[in-house]
């Protein structure tokens, strides 16, 4: 593991060392490692954390857009790939705590992994400063995103976009199939989306929101085709000239 110093000069908060310690460490580290925590109760946190700060920005910020604009904004910027973007600006992978099993399968260079240690980061520093502190951390790390629209749409919320499609077409209820294979350290899924009892899409992933992402994208061009479709996020930041100041 990489020295703390940097990420904590980086992150520009106070993190008590046994909750960053505990922010870093990664189900299959505890797995390999009996009674070591892991950082899933502070991964839990830090997503409300993360939530509370983003929409209140959201909705203060721009009084003008609708409810449905900013759920979109906040699906985006709260959403894995974002946080995962977040996480390789800090260099934060050589800091995770894996097991032997993800360091064989690069589980540092994932997404989800990003991600959920990235939310864990954010209970820590709530815990370990204040609520404002925590705040302004996760917006200072965050709202520049607004400003770059690759970042925006490669957080595209498919799920969301692939509700708006059935219900316009009247298609029918949504579900998601999940299955698991692997060890519990070192798990992927496979989702399968249907429609009406129909199949439209499957995808799989190292997570369960992963996998129901990529099945979601897949639907969704199985139905309109990425092609022929106008993008909502660049549209909403396009309309409202979104961005940091």
């Amino acid at each position: 593991m990489a020295q703390t110093e940097d990420l904590l000069k980086s992150l520009g908060v106070h993190i008590a060392p046994e909750t960053l310690r505990l922010a870093l460490t990664h189900r299959s580290y505890a797995y390999e490692n009996d009674g070591t925590e892991t950082n899933e109760r502070l991964e839990f946190l830090g997503d409300s954390v993360l939530g509370f700060a983003v929409t209140d920005y959201l909705y203060r910020t721009y009084p003008d857009l609708p409810e449905g604009d900013l759920a979109k904004l906040r699906a985006a910027l709260v959403s894995t790939r974002a946080l995962a973007r977040i996480a390789r600006s800090l260099n934060l992978g050589p800091h995770i705590r894996l097991g032997a099993g993800e360091l064989r399968t690069r589980g540092a260079e994932k997404d989800s992994i990003l991600a959920d240690t990235m939310e864990a980061l954010f209970g820590a520093a709530y815990l370990s400063t204040n609520t404002e502190t925590a705040r302004k951390l996760v917006l200072r790390l965050v709202t520049p995103l607004l400003s770059d629209k690759e970042a925006m749409t490669a957080g595209k919320d498919w799920k969301t976009t692939m509700q708006e499609i059935a219900a316009a077409r009247g298609l029918g209820e949504i579900s998601y199939v999940i299955s698991d294979s692997g060890p519990d350290h070192n798990k992927s899924f496979a989702a399968t989306l249907t429609i009406g009892g129909a199949v439209y899409g499957a995808g799989s992933g190292s997570s369960k929101k992963e996998a129901e992402r990529e099945a979601a994208r897949a639907a969704v061009e199985e139905l309109i085709g990425v092609q022929g479709e106008a993008d909502i996020l660049t549209l909403v930041l396009d309309r409202y000239e979104l961005g940091t100041s």
